[in-house]
């Protein structure tokens, strides 16, 4: 799964810069926000690829037998070990850090931050739920509509106790995982989680039909993303909007330079405790087909991705801290700014690629080749990204959820265009 997904993400929407009268500098920091959503959404891609290239998705021990030998087996590894259940993470983050964006931006405009919440959850809901069945079942914007309830009722929450929250539900999770793994092992609990390939052949021939069919496939396919974002990664996305809900009301991102020690020390413990732990899960989860070896690897993902999924962020924003910072946030941000856009475009293309919807190609590219795609893909998007920003205040899905979060229409120009015409 994507998981999946969404922060001006595929569910986000707050500030962008010149939406109000803003001062360079702070323009500055809002688009090193950008810059790090543009980040995350280009691992969710690569991740959301490996998902929609074939039928035979990773663990259960089933392997697609198109492309079984040990290279491609070593680069599913190591997509497994870097990006899986990372990025999701960060999107998630992001979330919760633009909602105290838009907690401002109502506090500025006079107006009440629940009524607009309310909308734009609706919104991301309705377009979710068309998002899941026509182009990619690993959506994550039903699942932020919903949780995005929650942390609307947990905006009041002070940074120190939205931490101890999110600490607390990864470490609960953590527990479950493991008392799951040692009943099962104890052979207390008999649970099957072996793939079928029978299932993943009756699923590749689906995903190759006509639009009947793909669509037939995606609907079957919801009841299984709904277990999985209802008991994997729905409570750890709630956890990074809490984390995110923190550090926005401490307003962390917005002076990263003057939290440099912070930067390493995360960027120490990610690359270290968080990426042992993801040598552990991607293999236990590529290997097990038994629910004693799948638990334990969820069990140390819960505890270990957190840890290096800060170390990225960590990096992008020394990065962006530093002597080339300029340029690497103005090559990421406009793609940062339009997330919703580019998260959807992504399935679009995605869909007219591998499924019957166009090419049908889904089991047909090899693992590293999926990789290439997504890259070139996202290089398109930066180049796009930033012609359509330099003539528009929103992306053009930003712009129609802002409209139904504010309840009026959002002006549709950038300032700069306007003026120049």
């Amino acid at each position: 799964m994507t998981d999946t997904a969404k922060a001006r993400s595929a569910a986000e929407g707050p500030e962008e810069p010149g939406t109000t009268e803003t001062a360079p500098r702070e323009i500055r920091r809002i688009a090193d926000v950008d810059a790090l959503r543009g980040f995350a959404l280009l691992g969710i891609l690569l991740v959301n690829l490996t998902v929609t290239s074939t039928a035979y998705i990773g663990g259960g021990g089933l392997t697609d037998p198109a492309f079984d030998g040990p290279l491609h087996d070593a680069w599913r590894y190591l997509i497994a070990v870097l990006l899986e259940t990372k990025f999701y993470l960060l999107f998630s983050f992001l979330f919760g850090y633009s909602f105290t964006l838009q907690m401002r931006s109502a506090e500025r405009a006079g107006a009440r931050i629940a009524p607009r919440v309310l909308r734009r959850c609706a919104a991301l809901l309705a377009i979710g739920a068309v998002h899941a069945v026509a182009l990619y079942t690993g959506d994550i914007l039903i699942t932020y509509s919903v949780l995005g309830l929650l942390l609307l009722a947990c905006r009041n929450l002070r940074p120190r106790t939205a931490v101890r929250v999110a600490v607390t539900i990864f470490a609960v999770l953590a527990s479950l995982y493991l008392a799951l793994s040692w009943t099962v092992w104890a052979g207390h609990l008999d649970i099957d989680v072996e793939a079928d390939p029978a299932e993943a052949r009756a699923t590749l021939e689906a995903l190759r039909g006509d639009v009947g069919s793909v669509l037939g496939e995606n609907l079957s396919e919801q009841p299984i993303a709904a277990l999985f974002i209802l008991f994997v990664q729905g409570p750890p996305a709630f956890a990074a909007f809490l984390l995110g809900l923190a550090a926005g009301k401490l307003g962390i991102l917005a002076r990263a330079a003057d939290h440099l020690a912070l930067l390493r020390r995360l960027q120490w413990a990610g690359f270290t405790v968080g990426l042992g732990g993801a040598l552990v899960y991607a293999y236990a989860i590529k290997q097990g087909t038994g629910m004693e070896t799948v638990g334990l690897a969820l069990a140390v993902d819960m505890v270990t991705a957190p840890l290096l999924t800060a170390a990225y962020a960590a990096t992008v924003l020394r990065l962006l801290s530093g002597a080339r910072g300029e340029r690497i946030s103005g090559a990421l941000a406009p793609a940062g700014r339009m997330a919703l856009t580019n998260y959807l475009s992504q399935s679009l293309v995605m869909a007219l690629l591998f499924t019957g919807y166009g090419l049908g190609l889904v089991g047909r590219v090899a693992p590293f080749l999926v990789t290439v795609v997504g890259l070139t893909l996202f290089a398109v998007q930066l180049v796009l990204s930033r012609w359509w920003m330099s003539g528009h205040a929103y992306g053009p899905v930003e712009w129609v959820l802002r409209a139904v979060t504010n309840a009026r229409r959002p002006r549709w120009r950038s300032r700069r265009e306007r003026a120049s015409g």
